[in-house]
Order: C-alpha cells, then sequence, then structure tokens
C-alpha cells in the first residue's frame, strides 16, 4: 500500500532528491522575525538599566505587548499609544508594558527603534518612582 506523503515520516524536497531542510540557517540573520528582534532590544535595553539601577529596576516587571488597547484607562487624560506603566499594588509589582506595533511604526531603522525603546522604558521608569528621566539616563531624549 502506497502512502501518502504528508503521512510519511520523512518529507522529501519538492524535486524527490533529498529530505527538507529550513531555506535558512537558524543562527543567520533572516531567520529571527521582527518581533523576536524587538523583544531582543527591550531585553538588552533592560540589562543596560538594571547595570546602572539594579534597585530600581528589580522590582519592575516589563513586558511587550503586539498593540495597546482600544479603551484607555478612564484616568489617563491624554493616553499613551507607545507604552504604559502600572503601580504597584495589593500584591502586584509595578509592570511597564510596552506595544510593539506603535514603535516598529515610528522607526526608520533599527537604530531609531532602539533609541525609541530606550526612551520609552526610562520615561516610563521615571513616572513610575517620581523622577525626571534625566535621573535614570543622561542620554534620554537625545
Amino acid at each position: 500500500m502506497i502512502e501518502a506523503p504528508w503521512n510519511a515520516h520523512v518529507y522529501r524536497n519538492r524535486h524527490g532528491r533529498g529530505t527538507r531542510t529550513p531555506m535558512f540557517g537558524t543562527r543567520l540573520p533572516r531567520y529571527r522575525t521582527r518581533s523576536g528582534m524587538f523583544d531582543d532590544m527591550v531585553a538588552a535595553q533592560i540589562r543596560r538599566l538594571n547595570g546602572a539601577w539594579p534597585q530600581l529596576i528589580k522590582p519592575v516587571q516589563f513586558a511587550v505587548e503586539d498593540v495597546p488597547p482600544s479603551q484607555p484607562a478612564p484616568w489617563e487624560p491624554e493616553p499613551n499609544l507607545n507604552s504604559q506603566y502600572f503601580p504597584a499594588g495589593h500584591g502586584t509589582p509595578a509592570r511597564v508594558v510596552l506595544y510593539r506595533m506603535p514603535i516598529q511604526t515610528m522607526a526608520r531603522d533599527r537604530m531609531d527603534m532602539q533609541l525609541i525603546i530606550r526612551d520609552e522604558l526610562v520615561g516610563r521608569i521615571a513616572d513610575l518612582y517620581g523622577r525626571r528621566p534625566e535621573e535614570i539616563d543622561p542620554d534620554w531624549g537625545l
């Protein structure tokens, strides 16, 4: 009995000469997605800030979401579409959330995106602790 190709354990490539493999290696830059690169940039900025301010960064949870919620919080007079912070309360730690799609839309290239991520993180941490952003990162806004 002949078995259907999709039920076979070893797939062949479309010419029938060999097994299917990825078109590019997993270590090559093309393999990484835009969202994965964005997450790596956010993690790098958090590590950098943690090296300078471990007492401020350690108790804060950081998250990345694709888009901001459609209903802004009622206490926000002017909602920020790039990021948001939530103060700690009732057993939940303070949180900073970055929204990937609006930031990627604003950025022209990778360097610009890194600067936007840095400014958003520093701005939200400064708002969270009631400090000026220049105190947290002297290069903020440059």
